[in-house]
């Protein structure tokens, strides 16, 4: 739709001399979530992979799991007085027989980019919820330069960011490092969200031999959506939340944080990391 950047005019000063110049930034847009019709949440986000956001966001929210599951996902036409369409309200219909989320998830309410839906779920309704334990047979096993060499790699998939410096991004690896998707939001949730739900139209998930690498910090609504698509490892440039530890431990995910060159720290599922081998080269 050509609507992730704007251009706006700005007053720019370096070393006290004064311009006028056009800048590029990150367009940010509310984007409604119905669910068979009926509104469910609201979101901000950067317009763009708006589907694949409402499918992810549906798999976090423990409605969707498998493809089969998802009938189909359209912009809702008539969506402004003059039955215009601002492709900013999106309808996912369920295929028949999904059972819908009970009326506590119903919320119909304004979600941050920034925190998404903080204070919602708990510990126990995530561990209650999730379709897939996040149990690997075979163990995945990850060694710590793999992990160092992911932001990098993050940084080099950020198209977007390059033009504006205003998006976060999310990013998916396999075992061996290989990059299988990217994207980016003014939201880190919806980056996630915009992941996970390609992976559901894929009929991909659950994602068990996959890394989750983030932008910023990892709060606890984005270890909730790993867990939520089976992902075993999570790894952050910045710090975790106390909650997003609490609900790693509990899960069994692999949570790294503070991810920056060769340093990180592991805060949860440690038995996923090569730690020997690395301890036996140094």
């Amino acid at each position: 739709m050509g609507r992730v950047t704007e251009r706006r005019k700005v007053l720019r000063i370096r070393d006290g001399a004064v311009s006028t110049r056009p800048d590029t930034l990150v367009a940010e847009e509310p984007l409604e979530i119905r669910l068979n019709g009926k509104p469910l949440a609201i979101t901000m986000r950067t317009p763009g992979d708006d589907f694949a956001l409402a499918a992810g966001f549906l798999v976090s929210e423990g409605v969707l799991a498998t493809a089969s599951e998802l009938q189909n996902i359209v912009y809702c036409a008539g969506a402004t007085a003059d039955g215009g369409n601002t492709y900013n309200v999106v309808d996912v219909k369920t295929a028949p027989g999904v059972a819908l989320p009970d009326v506590s998830l119903e919320r119909n309410v304004y979600t941050s980019s920034s925190c998404g839906l903080c204070g919602k779920a708990s510990l126990d309704a995530v561990r209650t919820t999730a379709r897939w334990p996040i149990a690997d047979t075979p163990p995945l096993r990850v060694a710590p330069e793999l992990l160092a060499s992911l932001p990098d790699r993050l940084r080099e998939a950020q198209r977007v960011f390059d033009r504006t410096g205003g998006l976060h991004a999310a990013a998916l690896f396999d075992e061996a490092g290989r990059l299988l998707d990217s994207r980016e939001d003014v939201g880190r949730h919806n980056a996630v969200d915009k992941l996970v739900g390609r992976a559901l139209q894929n009929d991909a998930l659950p994602l068990s031999r996959t890394i989750l690498m983030v932008s910023g910090r990892a709060s606890f609504e984005l270890a909730q959506k790993a867990v939520m698509a089976g992902i075993p490892v999570l790894a952050a440039v910045s710090a975790p939340s106390s909650l997003a530890v609490d609900l790693a431990a509990e899960t069994g995910l692999t949570l790294v944080g503070f991810l920056r060159g060769s340093s990180m720290n592991v805060y949860a599922g440690e038995d996923r990391i090569a730690l020997a081998e690395a301890a036996a080269r140094g």
